[in-house]
């Protein structure tokens, strides 16, 4: 090795692989294997090695960053799930190199333009869409300017990009069927099974087969369209409370619906578990802090933060990458009985 700074091709030349394979190593790409990834590493660390991220910017003309849009669902707050994705995004960025421009969009802008006419990041990491018939047009627009995105979402047929998100449809079939085995035979469901909400959608799909497949027949009234906050959740309870249909468990598509379920719940002085048993969605950090604290599907935050990161960059570094759905758990809780 020469005096001066330790180059990749010296590490190269040590492990004895290519200096692609270093490259692909230092940014822990899953094509090199991991007993490599790890001896090329200890190598660099021994050497004292960094990435001149400022020299390898100018050979690939990379900024080497990955902006994150977070869109404004109209609420003063950013969806605490969200948040926790957050920390585990940023991590896996930097141990790839790479740097996390946050930015908060609203839904009616024309972010898309000005994303994909920008060189202020080599990809985008997409999170809350809300309406996805609006947002399908601006991800085709993205697509058309071969613009470099990963969405936190579900697999939807023809949609433009790649999608990193969960199996809702297998995180709504174990709700209802914990539900059922509670011995539950009357359970509402509570948010937006349209094609405008399509997570939404396929965790009501789920519902719908667990009650199948247990005999049960499903009633229209206990099904209440539902947008996603603790307000709305809060009277789509009250407009089941005050309908002629008997209901003894509520399965709400969201944690914020599911709470807001059972603070209406509350107030009309029934009693959870024992009068109605609840279940949401995600395991966002308030769901194990209320009382009762929440049944709930966990979505893992830190394997999709960790996932929508290795997607993005792998698109960027021109890696083959797929559209995945990661498995869903349910956390049982108080809200159904759980000591």
């Amino acid at each position: 090795m020469k005096a001066g700074h330790p180059t990749s091709r010296d590490i190269a030349e040590i492990a004895g692989v290519s200096q692609a394979t270093v490259s692909r190593a230092l940014r822990d790409s899953p094509l090199v294997r991991q007993e490599t990834r790890e001896r090329i590493q200890a190598i660099a660390r021994d050497l004292n090695y960094f990435v001149n991220r400022n020299a390898a910017g100018l050979r690939t003309q990379l900024s080497k960053t990955i902006a994150l849009l977070l869109f404004d669902e109209g609420s003063a707050e950013i969806n605490p799930f969200f948040l926790s994705m957050l920390g585990h995004m940023t991590r896996a960025a930097s141990r790839r190199g790479y740097d996390v421009l946050v930015s908060l969009q609203s839904a009616s802008d024309d972010w898309h333009i000005e994303y994909q006419a920008s060189h202020r990041a080599d990809g985008l990491i997409l999170l809350g869409y809300g309406d996805y018939i609006t947002y399908r047009s601006k991800l085709a627009a993205l697509a058309n300017a071969s613009t470099r995105f990963i969405i936190w979402g579900p697999i939807v047929k023809d949609q433009p990009g790649h999608s990193f998100g969960c199996d809702n449809e297998n995180g709504g079939f174990q709700a209802a069927m914990h539900l059922i085995g509670l011995g539950r035979k009357r359970i509402a469901f509570i948010g937006d099974p349209s094609r405008r909400m399509p997570e939404h959608a396929a965790r009501y799909k789920g519902y719908a087969r667990g009650l199948i497949e247990a005999g049960i027949s499903e009633v229209p009234a206990l099904v209440v369209p539902a947008d996603n906050s603790e307000d709305i959740g809060y009277k789509a309870a009250q407009h089941l409370l005050r309908g002629d249909e008997p209901f003894d468990a509520i399965f709400a598509a969201t944690d914020f619906l599911a709470i807001g379920a059972m603070r209406a719940l509350q107030d009309a002085g029934k009693r959870i578990p024992e009068d109605v048993s609840v279940v949401g969605f995600d395991d966002m950090p308030l769901a194990s802090h209320v009382t009762p604290a929440l049944t709930t599907v966990q979505q893992n935050t830190a394997q999709a933060g960790e996932s929508l990161v290795r997607g993005i960059v792998g698109l960027i570094e021109g890696e083959p990458v797929e559209s995945t759905l990661m498995a869903p758990k349910l956390i049982v809780r108080q809200s159904c009985g759980a000591s």
